[in-house]
């Protein structure tokens, strides 16, 4: 096995880099990540979509520091359900947004694929419940590219 291949453990969210927030006014930030590459369970590499929605408090995405912490996953052997929840927590304390959706759709892998989403406006994640725009709705993302 490769000697660059790394477990998850070893993701390094200090590469996530946080800068001020301009506005003090409520506004919507969505990231697209066309070519998302990580190592599967198998140490094959897996490839999905990831689509960021982020209602910030006082600290933005850095966008290029999101690029490095993102392209350190290439060589990370981890299952896609782990990684979600990975990126998700580790999103969640750098940044403390107000709110954060984050929607990932795999490529199929033996005939089957996979869309998998975790809103921290869910009360399940501890929220509030307070923007709802996710009840009954499927996440479309085509025409953003």
């Amino acid at each position: 096995m490769n000697d660059k291949v790394k477990t998850y453990e070893s993701i390094d969210s200090s590469l996530l880099v946080a800068l001020p927030n301009p506005s003090e006014s409520a506004y919507e930030i969505k990231v697209k990540i066309p070519e998302f590459t990580f190592l599967g369970v198998g140490g094959q590499p897996d490839f999905a979509q990831i689509f960021l929605t982020f209602y910030p408090g006082d600290k933005i995405i850095e966008l290029k520091a999101l690029k490095l912490y993102v392209y350190q996953l290439r060589d990370i052997i981890v299952s896609y359900e782990r990684l979600i929840n990975i990126i998700y927590d580790q999103l969640i304390e750098v940044y403390q947004p107000d709110r954060l959706r984050i929607v990932m759709h795999c490529n199929p892998r033996g005939g089957i694929s996979s869309h998998l989403t975790i809103d921290s406006d869910w009360k399940s994640r501890g929220g509030e419940e307070k923007y709802k725009d996710w009840l009954g709705k499927q996440d479309d993302w085509q025409r953003l590219d």
